[in-house]
């Protein structure tokens, strides 16, 4: 073995050792952050082994910890100003919410460090341990507020580019093996389908053709995530997007949901669900875990005392009817806005988001999985489960 050969697997072993220890360092800081935020207490559920190394997030305004707030583009897909972020980071942060994210909790639960932007400027060393690609207003279609998001073919050239750090900075077989060990969590759809009526745009296909064209979009972005290495995969379904309060006041006659925007999430979510069983059983090494988020939501909507809320419908944050104009912030068209006295007490924090307390709510049953109503909402794998398969 050539000397120079011989140098190259020591200095990658080095990498890859100090690299654990430096998610370790930063979790750790991450910990110190945590411990000194009186709104939160830190908590791990389930056991972790050093075979965890990295969470990649894709996805819309459910999972974008600030990518937004690098890019040139409204205040209407940007949360980087109050109230936003209040509850927990004191300040805003470019999440759509009071404070942590359904993906920020995982990575908690998990042992890693809050996951970056992959657009925030600063220390790459950070990426080591994953990095969040997700955009609020982003969709599997490139045509979903096109221009003003990073639409998930985009942030699949991203991952690409971090994927080829990884192969400089590790090698190619240990950032192989790190790829293949890393959960992918994602979250796309919502946006494909509401922005039709948040824009007043009629759909240009029948639902199902709609719905169709969104599954073939993420289709191929799996299976171009599987061919670069990943094999464990999370997602979120599609909620019941015709209840939000954004969509509500769009509805002139009753106070009912908004038909249309639950029927596609609904036929969505069934063929989301059936592309995933199929790969399961088709793709070698494919693993995954679906959250029922439309059923966890509507539970908790149609019965909020059950699981701590005091308010089902209406937003935190916002005007009008259920606080259904997205004003919260005072940044966009319309500049007034109400804000509740306590955030922890409602699902919605604005017309299209959740709170931190739904989020976490949501975090839990991801990561341990259960039974609700008698009924599956994660399945087959929790992501608990799939950090610990090697």
């Amino acid at each position: 073995m050539r000397k120079s050969t011989l140098m190259e697997k020591v200095t990658r072993r080095t990498i890859s050792s100090s690299s654990f220890f430096l998610c370790f360092f930063i979790f750790s800081s991450s910990i110190l952050f945590l411990a000194g935020k009186s709104a939160a207490k830190v908590s791990y559920d389930g056991d972790n082994d050093d075979n965890v190394t990295a969470l990649f997030i894709f996805g819309d305004s459910f999972l974008d910890a600030g990518n937004n707030n690098y890019i040139n583009t409204t205040t209407l897909d940007q949360a980087n100003f109050p109230p936003y972020g209040q509850t927990f980071f004191g300040l805003p942060t470019g999440r759509f919410s009071d404070g942590r994210l359904i993906s920020d909790f995982i990575a908690e639960y998990a042992k890693l460090p809050l996951i970056p932007p992959f657009l925030e400027p600063g220390d790459s060393q950070k990426k080591l341990c994953g990095v969040n690609f997700a955009s609020a207003g982003a969709g599997a279609l490139v045509e979903t507020f096109q221009g003003s998001v990073i639409s998930l073919r985009t942030q699949l050239d991203h991952y690409k580019k971090v994927e080829r750090l990884w192969r400089i900075k590790f090698g190619k077989e240990e950032s192989k093996k790190r790829i293949s060990r890393a959960v992918y969590l994602i979250s796309i759809g919502s946006n494909d389908y509401s922005s039709p009526f948040l824009t007043n745009q009629s759909l240009s296909f029948s639902m199902s053709q709609h719905v169709d064209i969104v599954i073939g979009n993420l289709t191929t972005f799996i299976h171009e995530i599987y061919k670069i290495g990943g094999r464990k995969f999370g997602f979120l379904n599609v909620p019941d997007l015709g209840c939000f309060p954004a969509l509500r006041i769009l509805k002139q006659k009753n106070d009912s949901c908004l038909r249309d925007a639950s029927i596609l999430a609904s036929i969505h979510n069934k063929a989301l669900s059936n592309l995933l069983f199929k790969m399961q059983r088709q793709v070698k090494g494919f693993k995954f875990s679906l959250f029922d988020m439309n059923k966890s939501l509507k539970l908790r909507m149609d019965h909020p005392s059950k699981f701590g809320f005091k308010e089902g419908e209406e937003a935190c944050c916002g005007t009008g009817k259920w606080r259904g104009v997205f004003s919260c912030g005072g940044k966009r068209i319309v500049k007034e806005y109400k804000l509740c006295e306590n955030p922890d007490d409602y699902i919605f924090w604005d017309s299209l988001h959740l709170t931190q307390n739904a989020y976490k709510q949501f975090a839990n049953l991801i990561w341990n999985g259960g039974h609700m109503s008698d009924s599956l909402v994660v399945g087959p794998y929790n992501i608990n489960r799939l950090f610990q398969i090697s």
